[in-house]
C-alpha cells in the first residue's frame, strides 16, 4: 500500500509572538498596584480595571500590542475590507499555586490575546478545547492533531498568544511557586465590512 498523505484544512490559528523587551520598573510597579484592586474570578483573581491598557503606565505596552494585533490581522485574516482592528477590553489575571482559570471563551470579540507578564516555562501553560458536538465518539488509541479534543502550549514570560475569541480555553490548576500574571485582551474591528452592491455591507 502506498503511504498516505494527510492534509489539514481550515485550521484554527494560534498566533505566537513575544515582547522584545523586559517590562520597566514603572510598568511592573503598576502590575503590583493593580493586584490590590481585584475581584475573585472562578479559580483566580482579576483586576477590577478591565481597560488596563488605557492606563498611562501601560501606554507603551498598548502600542506594542497594537502592532502585534495588526500583524495577526494581516497574516491570518488577510482581508480586503476597509477595517481597522482595535483592542476593546483588557485586564490582568493573577493565578497563585493551586489556583486555576476556568474554562471559557470570549463573546462579543473577534480575536483574543494573552500577554504573559510573569510565568514559569516548566509549570505554566494555556489549554485549548475542541468543543464541537460529535455524533459518534470512538475510543482513542493514540492522540494526535486530528483526533484530540484538547491541546496545550507551554508559555513563558514575555510570550504573546492570540486566537479566535470563540475558541474555548483555560488554565489548569497551577503548579510551581511563582505567581502567574497575564494581561488578557479582546479585539474587534471598525470600518466597513462586506459589499454594498451585494447587500452584505456592514458599517461598524
Amino acid at each position: 500500500m502506498t503511504e498516505a498523505i494527510i492534509n489539514g484544512i481550515f485550521p484554527t490559528p494560534i498566533y505566537m509572538s513575544k515582547l522584545d523587551r523586559k517590562l520597566t520598573p514603572l510598568e511592573l510597579k503598576f502590575v503590583e498596584k493593580s493586584k490590590k484592586d481585584f475581584y475573585k474570578n472562578d479559580g483566580n483573581i482579576t483586576s477590577n480595571n478591565n481597560y488596563i491598557l488605557n492606563e498611562k503606565p501601560f501606554l507603551n505596552i498598548k502600542k506594542e500590542l497594537d502592532l502585534i494585533v495588526k500583524d495577526y490581522f494581516e497574516k491570518v485574516i488577510s482581508s480586503t475590507d476597509s477595517t481597522t482592528p482595535y483592542i476593546t477590553q483588557s485586564w490582568l489575571n493573577y493565578t497563585e499555586t493551586n489556583q486555576y482559570h476556568h474554562k471559557h471563551a470570549h463573546p462579543n470579540s473577534l480575536v483574543s490575546g494573552v500577554f504573559y507578564i510573569n510565568c514559569h516555562e516548566e509549570h505554566d501553560k494555556i489549554k485549548f478545547f475542541d468543543d464541537k458536538y460529535k455524533t459518534i465518539k470512538l475510543e482513542t488509541k493514540d492522540w494526535n492533531l486530528w483526533n484530540s479534543e484538547s491541546w496545550w502550549f507551554p508559555v513563558k514570560t514575555g510570550d504573546i498568544i492570540m486566537f479566535p475569541s470563540s475558541l474555548t480555553h483555560m488554565v489548569e490548576t497551577k503548579e510551581g511557586n511563582n505567581t502567574r500574571i497575564s494581561l488578557a485582551f479582546n479585539v474587534f474591528i471598525k470600518g466597513t465590512v462586506g459589499n454594498n452592491k451585494n447587500l452584505t455591507e456592514l458599517v461598524l
